[in-house]
């Protein structure tokens, strides 16, 4: 069975590289992409140019809300990984009343009307807890009435051999006409990647796309030298004239350094001053390429727009060999290979 994959809020294509790169060893069972969507125009072009090149046409720049769903072909599955910014534990944390809290009703019209075999639905993990547990309920409510068996889970991807601590939730569903049981893959295989391994091996080539270098400013230079590798600005011991005049929560990640035998910290897509994530021994900010190995996005994948917006692309992505794992697991379930699993972190 080839599955043609369906995205809303498809981002760079971090879902859909894992998607048509899953690989169970049978040619029968694979993912092709059939269509996408997001709203943002850089974004568009760096999905047309690394996932379909030859069928431009098949990435729709659109806002959702305007967006005519009556105008997409048939699908077999479907991803979408609906906007987090209402649910994220950084911000206001408005999740369901916010703006963007809602938009996950679009890819419930999507099941409703393209009733793919099966979905998978991605957020982050402060979704289960926005509005007391609230949201995460209706979601899941909203899907189940779709009609599809659900099998949520908060993956920390880490443990998958991602070199990043990026813990998301992850919801596959099953349309329930269909008489297969979805199991999370295990993780007790995967070993433990650092970041210095995945910036450092091998090398990132001098000419490499996207990684030009940020200019520090000075103050930032002389700031970084105090701080050691898992120090942050607030946590290392800075002369006073480098001190950050903060008040309120302090946030753990301004101006902190790699720790070069760990995971990196979670890459994010947007903040200011002291959030672009810095090396471990160089007093820099990493670049958007040092930043797309934390990702494994591969050094070919091409991020299209100004820095900021490959900075924004990038840290919104879901990792492609995180997804990769799951869309196998989900193939694999589809195919009846057995494979080894563990049970769900999450109760529905």
């Amino acid at each position: 069975m080839i599955y043609r994959l369906g995205e809303l809020f498809c981002g760079p294509g971090g879902l859909a590289w894992g998607a048509v790169h899953a690989d169970i060893g049978n040619p029968d069972f694979r993912i092709v992409h059939e269509w996408a969507n997001d709203y943002d125009e850089n974004t568009c072009k760096t999905y047309r140019k690394n996932i379909c090149k030859d069928r431009p046409d098949t990435v729709y720049h659109a806002d959702i809300r305007k967006f005519d769903l009556t105008k997409l072909s048939p699908i077999d599955a479907f991803a979408f990984g609906f906007p987090c910014n209402d649910f994220s534990v950084v911000g206001e944390q408005k999740g369901i009343d916010g703006v963007y809290g809602p938009l996950y009703s679009y890819g419930v019209k999507v099941l409703k009307m393209l009733k793919p075999q099966w979905f998978l639905a991605e957020n982050v993990g402060g979704l289960k807890n926005a509005n007391d547990g609230k949201a995460f309920s209706m979601i899941l409510g909203a899907m189940k009435e779709a009609g599809y068996k659900l099998y949520p889970n908060l993956y920390k991807f880490e443990t998958y051999g991602i070199p990043q601590a990026r813990h998301r939730i992850i919801i596959v569903g099953i349309r329930d006409d269909l008489d297969y049981e979805f199991k999370i893959p295990s993780n007790a295989d995967y070993v433990q990647k650092t970041c210095r391994q995945a910036i450092e091996e091998p090398p990132i080539a001098p000419d490499a796309p996207n990684n030009e270098r940020t200019i520090q400013s000075a103050t930032v230079v002389e700031r970084l030298k105090y701080i050691k590798p898992g120090q942050n600005a607030f946590t290392a011991d800075l002369p006073e004239h480098l001190q950050l005049n903060v008040k309120g929560a302090k946030i753990s990640q301004i101006y902190k350094r790699l720790d070069p035998d760990k995971p990196a910290y979670t890459v994010t897509g947007s903040g200011g001053g002291g959030t672009h994530i810095y090396h471990w021994s160089e007093p820099r900010a990493l670049t958007n390429r040092e930043r797309a190995r934390l990702q494994t996005f591969p050094d070919n994948y091409i991020f299209e727009g100004p820095k900021e917006s490959v900075r924004k692309q990038i840290g919104m992505a879901v990792p492609p060999e995180g997804a990769k794992i799951i869309f196998e697991a989900i193939l694999k379930t589809f195919a009846g290979i057995p494979y080894e699993y563990m049970e769900a972190n999450i109760e529905e």
